[in-house]
């Protein structure tokens, strides 16, 4: 008697509920590689079709679904094909689901137990090689999960084992690790730079210019200016293995400089992972840079090298300073400051941010510690001080630590010149020689083809035509290259770059040096610079934290508003009474104490006025208030209930009239003129405007003097004996 097989002894299972819905046949490979290697497993999931006509299902009402042929079942992702199985089991369409075994329909126990589920509601049975199981019955159930479970425990037996065979050759140095541009692997899968002489000084110049310019986009404009390009080795299609030139972009030029492959470094491991980074909804691989001392293998020395160790790391230290962080400066900026990312103030150490006023034609930065208002939107400023006072005495410290080096500069620049077009003008040739030997190759291929096979010889022809017109054109931009640069330098450019190199005053004020060499320049030399002004005074201190840890410490000025504010005030209060008291009237007082170097607020002249020296001396006492001018006003022109004269709400406000004056202009403040002279202003104040006036009176000085990016508000006339309506921190 012939012996039953699994599937004739397990079909009292199916009824005619299942038969009269369709039998799904599971067709599943792990990866592309097994479909090709594997075929024999492929064809036994196949054949399962016949499986189901055994079992009582006509031919067309078999369905096969293999569009996950190839795909892994750890999960769902990209399983098109489990989908639409699990879609069409909620539907109630399927009443057999057939698998060479269950491992084919999921790896993971997630998936497989939301598929048991479905079928077990929906009456569906699954089967394998084994026999056919009804999920809703316990002991089918329970030697699913089983089934489940040690396809699980299987997959990651597997991983395991790769990895760890990953690893152990990973350690040896032997593991085939992705190339990147600049190297090739040899049939005996060595690593060795690309023998292409301009792939080699294209990859170079890359990393030299990075070292001279500092930031990535830099090096990405030098060499879309200069024509470029860089060496690319095809790894997959007809031309494998082929040089392709392509230009160069951020992303490329980014991995370069992170990869340690150019510093020689063998590394494995250096980015695993996280299934916990892996954000819901949003497609993410989880993979998360290590730091070099996490990484799984680190071997120096293991492979030919580009530049040294110590030069990886300093460029992976110049892009993470470069990046625009509260702990880091950021690279240079656009704008006046000099100093921008490296101020940090002195009496909370965090660093100062840099905010730009609009003056007349120009801007004036200022150097601003308001952690406290941008963190918390509550609080005062640590401190603010004009900048170009830090900028000055800066640039005099930096100037005069570059003087002795001046001949050296000097020398250094002429050869960095000769360098820059010596590298370009070898870059030139190489891309001329290899344009010359794409026409000679396409001359002969052109020369050996049959003169009667027209189909081929007219391809060749146009091959070679298309050659020469590429030379002519390179030749032709070469030629324009050597008239603007030429090769070498004349003497009277060499002697002219020295003279200029020697004179680092007359270079660092010229207008061809810009703001962005100033900067550059200074932090080179300038690791920090730490600013504390004493109290409310104009005096500041500066702390110079030059590269390598010596500090300079000095003292420079600050512009300040009023004439309280300077720390010899009270000295100069003092003269004023001992010189009234001698008879002196205001305009030889304010004479005495000019030749006696007493200087005002800065941007109010260059000595105290007589109109600060009464100011001065009606505070003392000596001199009556001034009696307000009182031409008889014409009728009608008083002011009106919660109406003021500009002097009276001024002195209600305790500010100088020429602010209040400012403020008009500004729109803050509701006024009119007397229609008849003198034309004085009558200003409205009630006691909501008179509160808010108050409080705007409160603001810091040089608040509302903050930068404007239109010139949407009308220009304040100068009249006689006013001062700028804007105040100097």
């Amino acid at each position: 008697m012939t012996a039953l097989m699994p599937w004739e002894r397990s079909g009292s299972k199916v009824t005619d509920r299942q038969l009269t819905r369709l039998a799904v046949v599971y067709v599943r490979q792990s990866s592309m590689q097994q479909v090709a290697d594997h075929q024999e497993s492929t064809r036994l999931q196949y054949a399962l079709v016949d499986r189901a006509a055994a079992l009582g299902w006509p031919a067309s009402r078999v369905v096969v679904i293999d569009e996950d042929l190839g795909r892994s079942g750890a999960s769902t992702v990209g399983r098109s094909g489990f989908a639409r199985l699990v879609t069409e089991i909620g539907l109630d369409h399927v009443g057999l689901v057939l698998g060479i075994e269950m491992s084919r329909l999921a790896r993971s126990g997630k998936d497989w137990y939301q598929l048991i589920e479905l079928c077990a509601l929906s009456g569906a049975l699954l089967a394998d090689t084994d026999g056919v199981y009804d999920p809703a019955e316990h002991n089918d159930r329970l030697l699913l999960g089983l089934k489940g479970t040690m396809a699980e425990a299987e997959l990651h037996l597997i991983k395991q084992r790769m990895q760890t065979g990953r690893v152990n050759k990973a350690r040896r140095g032997e593991l085939a690790v992705p190339l990147p541009i600049g190297y090739v692997r040899r049939p005996s899968g060595e690593a060795v730079l690309d023998p292409d002489e301009q792939a080699q000084s294209a990859v170079r110049l890359v990393f030299t210019k990075f070292a001279e310019l500092g930031t990535l986009h830099a090096v990405l404009r030098w060499l879309v200016e200069h024509g470029i390009e860089l060496p690319v080795r095809l790894r997959r299609g007809p031309d494998k293995g082929e040089l392709e030139w392509r230009r160069p972009n951020r992303m490329t030029l980014q991995c370069m400089l992170h990869s340690p492959v150019y510093a020689g470094i063998y590394a494995y491991g250096r980015r695993r992972v996280e299934h916990r980074r892996q954000q819901p909804g949003r497609p993410s691989t989880g993979r998360v840079v290590r730091g070099e001392d996490e990484w799984l293998v680190f071997i120096p020395d293991a492979l030919p090298a580009y530049i040294t160790v110590d030069q990886y790391r300093a460029n992976l230290a110049r892009l993470a300073a470069n990046a625009a962080r509260a702990e880091t400066p950021g690279v240079v900026r656009s704008g006046s400051a000099l100093l921008a990312g490296l101020v940090k103030c002195g009496r909370c150490g965090k660093r100062m941010t840099v905010r730009y006023h609009q003056q007349a034609d120009s801007t004036r930065p200022d150097y601003v510690c308001a952690r406290q208002m941008t963190d918390y939107g509550a609080g005062e400023r640590c401190q603010a001080l004009n900048g170009a006072c830090v900028d000055t005495f800066v640039t005099a410290h930096v100037l005069a630590a570059l003087a002795p080096a001046a001949l050296e500069v000097s020398l250094r620049a002429a050869e960095q010149v000769l360098a820059e077009r010596a590298e370009l003008e070898k870059i030139w040739s190489q891309r001329l020689e290899r344009a010359a030997l794409s026409a000679d190759r396409a001359r002969r291929c052109y020369r050996l083809a049959e003169p009667e096979n027209r189909l081929v010889v007219r391809q060749l022809e146009k091959d070679w035509e298309q050659a020469l017109a590429a030379q002519q054109t390179l030749q032709e931009e070469y030629d324009r290259f050597t008239l603007t640069r030429p090769r070498t330098l004349t003497a009277a450019e060499q002697q002219a770059i020295t003279a200029l190199a020697g004179d680092i005053e007359g270079l660092w004020t010229a207008q061809s040096t810009t703001a962005a060499d100033r900067k550059e320049i200074i932090r080179a030399l300038v690791e920090q610079v730490t600013v504390t002004v004493l109290g409310t005074s104009e005096r500041v201190t500066v702390t110079i934290t030059w590269a390598g840890g010596r500090t300079t410490t000095g003292e420079t000025t600050r512009p300040v508003a009023l004439l309280q504010q300077l720390s010899y005030f009270p000295q100069i209060k003092e003269r004023v009474r001992e010189l009234a008291g001698q008879g002196h009237r205001a305009e030889a007082i304010a004479r005495r104490l000019h030749a006696e170097g007493f200087r005002p607020v800065r941007g109010r002249g260059d000595r105290i006025s007589a109109s600060a020296v009464k100011e001065i001396l009606r505070e003392l006492g000596c001199l009556p208030p001034p009696a307000r001018p009182r031409s008889a006003p014409p009728p009608g022109e008083e002011p009106g209930r919660d109406e003021w004269w500009l002097e009276d709400l001024a002195a209600e406000l305790d500010m100088p009239a020429v602010t209040l004056y400012s403020w008009i202009y500004r729109g803050w403040v509701n006024a009119r003129k007397e229609s008849r002279r003198p034309y004085r202003w009558i200003l409205h104040a009630g006691p909501t405007e008179l509160a808010d006036l108050r409080e705007r009176r409160t603001r810091p000085p040089g608040w509302y003097t903050r930068r404007r990016w239109t010139d949407t508000e009308p220009p304040i006339p100068a009249q006689d004996g006013d001062q700028t309506a804007s105040s100097h921190l």
